[in-house]
């Protein structure tokens, strides 16, 4: 495996956002602006949730052909890659989790690693198009992988056409920064800090605040024991925003087939 981990080109596009956030000393934050920040954050976590994770990920759902790119070119819109790419590197993190080969474990390269070293690596650029194969059939889907950075800057644009220079430091360079570091914290922080439920093979946990920031991702453990299942949080009072969204998406025809959670032979104790 190649150790020559840091390329120019995604450290400069993810080193340049960061700096951009200096620019809101002269920009100061209104209501307004902070509704900008606010929905774009959440439009495009649902991307990354429904999208890229459950969707392409873990196929907890169905969408049609047109459903499925739109999901796919908002998850896209984050920043964060091809679904494709995204999806197979997913899909062996579940294979291998906190094991040896697993592409982003804290307790096997440290959290820096896990939460946004691995993503600027040049380590895995590649990834094994057979594991995803039954997306990757889909000519649409290849190209929207193939140039990943396409739904990212347009909806950058949009937001500086639709609401000036203002929206578009808000609505975009903000809202993708801390819409970078609320995702990776499940690389990260959710393999080390919270509660465990059920006895998995890795350090999956669940964590209340990480699943409020990311609209249900932080029941982790409860993941890591059923992959599969469009729910994440098992429990009745586990907020799941995501699975709240992609149920009403069925309820006009849109999503599909939600799978359900795998409950366990013997039922935990908390």
């Amino acid at each position: 495996m190649s150790r020559s981990r840091y390329q120019f080109g995604a450290v400069f596009f993810f080193f340049l956002l960061h700096a951009g956030l200096l620019l809101t000393w002269w920009t100061p934050p209104t209501p307004r602006l902070v509704a900008w920040l606010a929905a774009t954050y959440a439009l495009r976590m649902f991307g990354v949730t429904a999208g890229y994770h459950r969707y392409f990920g873990h196929r907890s759902y169905k969408l049609g052909r047109g459903a499925q790119f739109l999901m796919a070119f908002l998850a896209q819109s984050s920043g964060q890659k091809g679904v494709l790419w995204w999806a197979a590197h997913h899909r062996l993190h579940h294979r291998e989790s906190d094991r040896a080969r697993d592409v982003h474990s804290p307790a096997q390269r440290g959290f820096w690693w896990a939460h946004v070293g691995w993503v600027l690596s040049n380590e895995f650029d590649d990834y094994d198009p057979r594991s995803v194969a039954e997306f990757a059939k889909f000519p649409e889907i290849r190209w929207l992988d193939r140039h990943h950075w396409i739904p990212t800057v347009v909806f950058g644009a949009l937001a500086g056409v639709i609401g000036g220079w203002p929206a578009f430091l808000w609505g975009y360079v903000v809202s993708t920064v801390v819409l970078y570091h609320c995702t990776f914290s499940i690389n990260s922080l959710a393999h080390i800090w919270g509660t465990r439920r059920f006895d998995t093979a890795d350090e999956s946990r669940n964590n209340y605040w990480l699943a409020v920031i990311t609209l249900g991702e932080g029941w982790h453990n409860n993941h890591h024991h059923s992959p599969g299942s469009c729910r994440q949080g098992e429990r009745w009072w586990e907020l799941d925003i995501t699975y709240l969204a992609i149920k009403a998406l069925s309820w006009v025809g849109i999503a599909r087939e939600l799978r359900p959670f795998r409950k366990p032979v013997q039922e935990p104790a908390s």
